[in-house]
């Protein structure tokens, strides 16, 4: 059953984008918005999906809700992320989103750098 539900966390369009970024460290909502260009309340139900699953952890910290990949992750939700980053180089729309996520952490005020580098 952990296979389906990792599959249906990532049969998404959006859902997947956001696993991408978060490979890449700890983000909040407000920077996976403006990364890939749709709206708070589309992005906050599906941070909500990928956590209900298990897919991601959530924080408070401040006023933020810091969202990652868990810290310990099972063998199937590992080999499926790798995958996920291995694929990744291949998609235009990846490479753009890690463009516009690496200017962004630039001028970010929203969350210390150091939250995102974890």
């Amino acid at each position: 059953m952990e296979l389906i539900r990792i599959h249906e966390c990532l049969c998404d369009r959006t859902r997947l984008r956001i696993a991408h970024l978060l490979l890449r460290g700890p983000l909040c909502v407000c920077h996976i918005q403006e990364v890939l260009r749709e709206p708070q309340v589309k992005i906050s139900r599906h941070l909500a999906y990928m956590r209900r699953r298990g897919m991601i952890d959530c924080q408070r910290r401040a006023q933020w809700m810091v969202y990652n990949l868990p810290d310990k992750r099972s063998p199937l939700l590992q080999k499926n992320l790798a995958c996920l980053q291995d694929c990744c180089g291949e998609e235009t729309v990846f490479r753009k989103d890690a463009a516009r996520l690496h200017q962004l952490m630039k001028t970010s005020d929203c969350l210390p750098t150091t939250l995102t580098k974890q």
